[in-house]
């Protein structure tokens, strides 16, 4: 029964993973191809061919975000976008979640800023306890002055759902910056820490492991 049971959960392993892979694919296919909604009548596959063809509103999504960004990058696209952003501020609860939603995008997907570029390794929720965490912002304005150390936001996601978490401000010399990819760290965190990043000592050499303080008889016993 126990050889039983390691052939029953080897296989489980190896079928989950390409179960939920096939899921997701599907999904996000099938999210895609609903594009094709966008197309005359006369002009959908269906119509056209006689039958459909999965995956064809993907290279129609992925064309309409192209044409999407070449018209946002000149003159006239970014004045329609002024436009159209001033008319959707003017919405009380459309405003909140457009803003929010392009200040995400704006980060996660933006070139030009840091934020979750950096995997982190921080003491939370409390000393001796740690989580993976990204770094968000080290520009913190009034936060960064009242402070008077210099300090930078993470973003503690948590697991297996890495799209909520906690927002914490932290000194920098308390947080130790990893060498791991940000994609490395989710998968870490979504596996709930089964699946764990080789870390490649070769490139990088031994880092040494910051010292905690030497604690009291006080924090002992606390």
């Amino acid at each position: 029964m126990k050889q039983l049971r390691t052939y029953l959960i080897a296989g489980l392993l190896a079928w989950i993973p390409i179960g939920v892979t096939i899921l997701l694919v599907s999904f996000v296919v099938g999210m895609m191809d609903k594009t094709l909604a966008l197309l005359p009548e006369h002009l959908k596959p269906e119509n056209l061919l006689g039958f459909p063809i999965p995956g064809l509103g993907v290279l129609l999504t992925i064309l309409i975000l192209i044409l999407t960004g070449a018209l946002g990058t000149n003159f006239i696209g970014r004045a329609f976008m002024v436009g159209w952003e001033s008319l959707l501020n003017r919405i009380p609860i459309v405003r909140s979640i457009y803003s929010g939603a392009k200040n995400f995008a704006e980060l996660v997907f933006s070139d030009s800023s840091q934020s979750f570029k950096k995997v982190l390794l921080v003491e939370y929720p409390r000393k001796g306890i740690y989580s993976l965490a990204f770094q968000t912002s080290s520009q913190l304005g009034e936060v960064q002055g009242r402070t008077g150390e210099e300090v930078i936001c993470c973003f503690v996601p948590t697991t297996p759902n890495p799209t909520s978490g906690f927002i914490i401000i932290a000194p920098k010399d308390e947080v130790t910056e990893l060498d791991m990819e940000v994609d490395e760290a989710l998968k870490m965190i979504i596996s709930l820490g089964v699946v764990v990043p080789r870390w490649k000592k070769d490139a990088t050499g031994t880092l040494p492991f910051k010292e905690l303080p030497a604690r009291s008889p006080r924090d002992k016993k606390k």
